[in-house]
């Protein structure tokens, strides 16, 4: 069942939800949830200094993804809300690229791979949130 707060959004707006796998998601949830998820990837990276660098680099902008769509919700124009969505996509093409850049325990390589995964799909999601909406 839909959440009912998203549908009473307006045309512009009823990409915010993605079906795949037959499945409604929530890019509110979907977002919180990459981001909780490379937080707990972070955690258990080896400590090395660069690591260090790059894992500060990689949890602001996987949260930044999350935080810059809940502003595109509460949007107050059709230009507030693409530049919102834009700047969702940017971060996670961002966080993508610190993902890439870290170097992971042997046990670790294949989360990674789907964190990188589900960062290029969320950019791709927004990436169509703005086609959809010009």
């Amino acid at each position: 069942m839909l959440n009912p707060k998203l549908q009473t959004l307006n045309s512009k707006q009823t990409q915010m939800v993605k079906t795949q796998n037959s499945k409604p998601y929530d890019l509110r949830e979907r977002t919180l949830r990459f981001a909780k998820e490379v937080r707990n990837y972070v955690k258990n990276l080896p400590k090395t200094l660069s690591n260090i660098e790059d894992a500060k680099q990689l949890i602001k902008a996987s949260g930044s993804v999350g935080a810059n769509y809940i502003e595109a919700e509460e949007a107050l124009s059709k230009k507030d809300f693409v530049m919102r969505i834009k700047i969702s996509r940017k971060e996670a093409k961002e966080s993508g690229y610190f993902l890439e850049l870290t170097e992971p325990k042997e046990e670790q390589i294949i989360e990674k791979q789907d964190l990188i995964k589900e960062a290029i799909e969320l950019t791709k999601i927004f990436g169509s949130i703005v086609e959809k909406s010009k």
